[in-house]
């Protein structure tokens, strides 16, 4: 899109820090019709309240005091649910980006701020908005000058970043370049020739609309149009095979016939880095398997489905002996480097519902649902033979574990005490001579 829009613009931008803020503010003022500034959430929404018929868009940063970015942006979606939100941030936990999509945000610039990246994001942002005042213009005009008008459209269509497709309920009346491009068609009546329609190309997967849900519908633009914001999201292959995810943006506009117009906005790289922090989150860095925090979430869902199905759950909590003189005599790099084997030997040794866990330091944890005591000693010993027979690391060491192994009981035990119990097993097999397995 044209930068000149962007002196039509008139913009919130929120920032706790000094001197971002006011670097920021100087730049964005020389390029932007008008710049509203606050220092923090609180602030920012005070002044979206008195302003908000002059404010077209929210500049946010996440981590401020009195009242962090994200509840103001909450705050003001609750007041203008249309009004597009940017948000900027170093910040790269999961929950933060999973909320961020729930809220609304439509697109990010991350910290250190880049100011043509910012720029960007927010003429990305405003596009849909953008388009609707033109498309609105452009039609008290549209019955004496269809022709000439119908042009104006084609390049305010053309001119947009997202894939732009207007419909009028029945059909689709016009799409954009962006459109042609992605699905690599010359015109929209070679697209047609294709004898598919925008459906066809939507991935089946959990978590993304799929054509199957759409051709349940009654109406599908009521349909999209009803779900919320975090639900709004679609995977499509490109022409060359490449799996791309958007956000769908719809609006309505009156015309002798109703119109809509749909805006897919391209988020993919969000989308990616979202699942990149969800799985740092839930996995240990070292070996790959989950991590405590991890196993806390899956063994509640595993305690209720055996108490629920009167399932068979047992654990084993193993340790390898003598880890402190691995390293103390070897370096730190050769002991991450056997801990790293066990991951692999613990992982080859069960089935692939089994569920494998770095407990903390030298100590692991096996999960085994489904399965008695007597299942799991064997699971314990097949992995201590495992480990026996292992030569570790380019030193050929030959390292042993210990091994602790209870089973879930209903009458008594709950998530602590069947760990305490494998846990005291465990010391046990260390106490009176290690490489042992106890139950």
């Amino acid at each position: 899109m044209n930068k000149e829009i962007l002196k039509t613009i008139s913009v919130l931008y929120v920032e706790d820090e000094n001197d971002v803020r006011e670097f920021t503010f100087k730049l964005l003022t020389s390029l932007l019709r008008k710049v509203y500034v606050a220092q923090d959430g609180f602030e920012g929404l005070k002044i979206y309240e008195e302003n908000k018929d002059g404010i077209d868009l929210i500049v946010s940063d996440i981590n401020m005091p009195k009242m962090d970015g994200l509840s103001m942006c909450d705050a003001i979606k609750k007041i203008n649910q249309e009004i597009p939100l940017v948000i900027t941030s170093a910040h790269n936990d999961t929950n933060f980006l999973r909320r961020a999509i729930e809220i609304g945000v439509t697109t990010y610039a991350m910290k250190p701020i880049d100011l043509y990246q910012l720029i960007e994001s927010i003429i990305k942002a405003m596009e849909p908005i953008i388009l609707k005042r033109q498309l609105i213009e452009l039609n008290s005009s549209l019955k004496s000058k269809i022709e000439q008008e119908v042009n104006k459209i084609k390049s305010i269509l053309d001119a947009q970043d997202n894939i732009i497709i207007v419909t009028n309920k029945e059909e689709i009346t016009n799409v954009n370049k962006k459109f042609l491009d992605f699905f690599g068609v010359l015109d929209f009546d070679e697209f047609i020739a294709t004898k598919k329609n925008v459906f066809d190309f939507f991935q089946e997967e959990f978590g993304f609309i799929s054509k199957e849900q759409i051709d349940k519908q009654d109406s599908w633009i009521q349909y999209i149009q009803n779900l919320q914001e975090i639900d709004r999201i679609v995977k499509i292959k490109t022409i060359l095979g490449e799996e791309k995810i958007f956000t769908i943006h719809v609006d309505y506009y009156e015309q002798q016939d109703d119109y809509y117009v749909f805006s897919l906005t391209d988020i993919t790289k969000f989308k990616e880095k979202s699942n990149i922090l969800e799985y740092q989150a839930s996995h240990d860095k070292l070996t790959g398997l989950f991590n405590r925090n991890k196993f806390d979430e899956i063994f509640s869902k595993e305690i209720k489905r055996a108490k629920r199905y009167n399932n068979d759950l047992s654990i084993i909590i193993f340790d390898i002996d003598d880890f402190k003189m691995i390293n103390d005599t070897y370096g730190h790099q050769i002991g991450d480097e056997v801990l790293k084997d066990m991951a692999k030997i613990a992982l080859s040794s069960v089935r692939e519902q089994d569920i494998n866990i770095r407990w903390g330091g030298e100590e692991f944890l096996i999960l085994l649902p489904q399965t008695n005591l007597l299942g799991a000693i064997a699971v314990a010993n097949k992995v201590k033979t495992s480990i026996e027979k292992h030569l570790f690391t380019d030193k050929s060491l030959q390292i042993t574990a210990s091994f602790g192994v209870a089973q879930f009981t209903n009458e008594d035990d709950n998530e602590n005490t069947i760990i305490s119990k494998a846990d005291a097993l465990l010391y046990e097999a260390k106490r009176t001579g290690k490489n042992k397995v106890m139950s």
